[in-house]
C-alpha cells in the first residue's frame, strides 16, 4: 500500500513539475495550415518557401473575446526554434520549430513570463524577454 501511494505521489509531482504543451500542430508542406485553440487566443499558422533555405512562417492570432487579430511572420532555417508570448497575453507561450520541411507549433498556457529575464539570441547577444524578439503587429 505504501509503495502504491509513494508511486502515485511521485507520478503526480512529475506531472505537475513538467511543462505541458497543451496543443501541437505539425505542418509538412507549403500552404498547409495548422491551428491551435488553447488559452485566450486562436492561432492559425502556415508556411511558404522563403529566401534561400528559409521557410517563411506566418501565424495569425485572434482573441476569442473581441479585439483585433495580430500577425507574426518569421523566417525559419532548418533546425531553428523560437518561443514567445503575445503582447497582452503573457500567460501563453507559443513555440515554433523546424526540422527539414516540417514546422511544429505548440502552445502552453499559464506560464510565468518574466519580462526582465534574459534570452540569448541567435547572434549571441542578450536581451530582456519580450523586448525586440519578434515583430508583431495588427493585421
Amino acid at each position: 500500500m505504501i509503495r502504491k501511494t509513494l508511486s502515485a505521489s511521485i507520478l503526480a509531482t512529475l506531472f505537475l513539475a513538467a511543462p505541458a504543451f497543451a496543443e501541437e500542430a505539425t505542418i509538412g508542406r507549403p500552404i498547409e495550415a495548422g491551428s491551435l485553440h488553447e488559452g485566450h487566443l486562436d492561432m492559425v499558422v502556415y508556411y511558404v518557401p522563403g529566401d534561400g533555405d528559409l521557410l517563411e512562417v506566418t501565424a495569425t492570432f485572434a482573441p476569442k473575446i473581441g479585439g483585433d487579430p495580430q500577425r507574426v511572420v518569421m523566417g525559419l532555417a532548418d533546425g531553428d526554434s523560437v518561443a514567445f508570448s503575445m503582447p497582452g497575453h503573457r500567460g501563453s507561450l507559443y513555440a515554433f520549430s523546424r526540422a527539414g520541411e516540417q514546422v511544429t507549433v505548440s502552445s502552453e498556457t499559464d506560464i510565468r513570463a518574466d519580462a526582465d529575464a534574459l534570452t540569448r539570441l541567435a547572434d549571441g547577444s542578450l536581451r530582456a524577454a519580450g523586448r525586440g524578439l519578434a515583430s508583431v503587429g495588427p493585421m
